[in-house]
């Protein structure tokens, strides 16, 4: 049996916040053809995620455009329309976020992404600023699954490994933390999230 659980960490992308850059896109590329390539070969997920890293918009802005000149105003575009990108919360999530935090319960957050789309993500969505803390994968230069991003949160906020439940909707991040001895829970959906949790003991 797990040990009871005394911290939740939440990721934020597709657990808290829809992304998806395809809704901007979609319009700023119409061919899906066109807008596959852009994607495979110049906004890549490498190149995004390097953001979430620490790197500027504006170094990876240059980078790219410094490649791919023919494609400068497309490569903007990508911070331009960022906002469109989150386009709104999940519900059901956020309701038992809101629901811990109301039970006097310990919840942080643990997230990839860039410093300045953080600060604007929690303009768009208050309820960002709820939990005690997040730790900012830019702001700490390390980005999950990385090991220890896990050790930078769990000191940072005095968590006990053992006893802490993490919430992410990617498979190798909940590796890594199970790895580093939290419990985990991989989101697929509100359903199985509230079931897990029960099974936790927390609903």
């Amino acid at each position: 049996m797990p040990l009871p659980v005394d911290h939740i960490v939440f990721d934020i992308g597709r657990v808290l916040i829809h992304y998806d850059p395809d809704i901007p896109f979609s319009r700023i590329i119409p061919d899906p053809v066109d807008r596959k390539w852009f994607f495979d070969n110049v906004c890549t997920h490498d190149w995004n995620i390097e953001q979430d890293r620490g790197r500027t918009w504006a170094e990876a802005e240059a980078l790219l455009i410094a490649s791919h000149p023919d494609q400068a105003e497309r490569i903007r575009a990508f911070r331009k329309h960022w906002h469109e990108m989150v386009s709104h919360a999940y519900d059901d999530s956020v309701t038992l976020l809101k629901r811990f935090i109301d039970e006097g319960r310990d919840v942080t957050m643990l997230t990839n992404f860039a410093d300045d789309t953080f600060d604007q993500a929690q303009e768009i969505f208050p309820f960002l600023t709820l939990p005690r803390g997040v730790t900012v994968s830019a702001r700490v230069g390390l980005i999950k699954p990385d090991p220890e991003i896990y050790r930078v949160h769990t000191e940072r906020f005095g968590l006990v490994p053992e006893r802490t439940l993490f919430i992410d909707d990617s498979l190798p991040n909940i590796e890594a933390a199970r790895a580093f001895g939290w419990q985990a829970i991989h989101y697929s959906g509100a359903e199985k999230l509230r079931a897990d949790l029960a099974a936790h003991g927390l609903l």
